[in-house]
């Protein structure tokens, strides 16, 4: 059987049964301070802040951002773990989070916070430039099989795990760069200082002017831009990432703040026409609303298939 790491994608229109909350009918008690796992600037924080401006105007919530940033988002989970309840503490972090990062740190679990909702999904996938002249992830592991040195960017240590194991299993050694962010990975593809490299989503302009290759996707899916790039799973890979963009609270939520923000997130994210809606569908293939027992129960099983993938790297 394979052990997928998978966060489960549903419509983006569909909503579980605990986010049918009118968020109207709930009111912060006062300001929202929204916190950010990202650095300043990026996509991510973009998102995050595009949602709380909507919000703001949609609703009238005060929202305060605020960067709370390390550890692959540990420190911000550490942040919300100290909020109150009442839904005036939320924030935004990714689901390997609560995944991998957790598991890999041995820091806790899914439900030491309060997952709220996803909003958006990653195009995970192994990135090179096109003068490179591979056109598939297969012609990488031929050029490795022929003694070619390929370095291979990445920018979390679930992915480091990730490359490992998908050498491992073509029988060739990667020559694995870490860096910080998936900026850092274009800037090394693009200065000559890695061959290859994973893009979350941050590749679709290189993609789509030509300048990149999108050589196989890293999900359990095609990629929106590159939909006849195979899968890892045609590699042997047992593992994909489908790292979702995830708002989560402090542990004990108040269930009626939970489900109305959930629900006010939601509406913001898939309204067309909308900042948001429009930053997400560009940046990031469109939006993924997961809430409610279908989240805690994805999270879960994300968190679990993390700590096989660990094992299988160690190996």
């Amino acid at each position: 059987m394979k052990k997928l790491l998978k966060l489960a994608a549903v419509a983006a229109t569909a909503l579980s049964t605990s986010t049918a909350a009118i968020a109207a009918d709930w009111t912060p008690p006062g300001p929202i301070k929204m916190i950010i796992a990202f650095a300043a600037g990026g996509g991510a924080d973009t998102q995050a802040r595009l949602i709380a401006e909507e919000l703001e105007a949609t609703h009238g919530w005060k929202i305060i951002p605020e960067q709370v940033t390390g550890k692959g988002g540990l420190n911000a989970v550490n942040a919300l773990k100290d909020g109150a309840a009442d839904g005036t503490v939320i924030g935004m972090i990714v689901t390997e989070t609560l995944g991998y990062n957790m598991a890999s740190a041995k820091a806790g679990k899914p439900t030491d916070v309060t997952a709220i909702t996803t909003t958006a999904g990653t195009q995970m996938a192994i990135v090179a430039l096109a003068s490179k002249g591979w056109k598939t992830f297969g012609d990488v592991i031929e050029a490795a099989k022929a003694g070619e040195d390929i370095r291979f960017g990445v920018m979390t240590g679930m992915l480091g795990d990730l490359a490992y194991i998908t050498g491992k299993e073509n029988g060739v050694d990667f020559n694995i760069i870490s860096v910080k962010g998936g900026k850092a990975v274009m800037n090394g593809l693009n200065a000559g200082d890695m061959d290859i490299g994973f893009g979350a989503g941050i590749q679709a302009k290189a993609v789509a002017a030509g300048d990149m290759v999108e050589l196989a996707s890293a999900r359990s899916e095609p990629l929106k831009n590159s939909p006849d790039a195979p899968m890892l799973s045609e590699f042997g890979v047992d593992y994909v990432n489908e790292t979702a963009f995830l708002f989560a609270g402090p542990p004990n939520m108040d269930p009626a703040a939970r489900d109305a923000i959930a629900a006010a997130i939601a509406k913001v994210v898939n309204t067309e026409g909308g900042k948001a809606n429009a930053f997400i569908t560009k940046g990031f293939g469109g939006p993924v609303v997961i809430s409610g027992d279908a989240l805690d129960a994805a999270l879960q099983q994300d968190f679990d298939s993390s700590g096989a993938l660990i094992a299988a790297a160690a190996e």
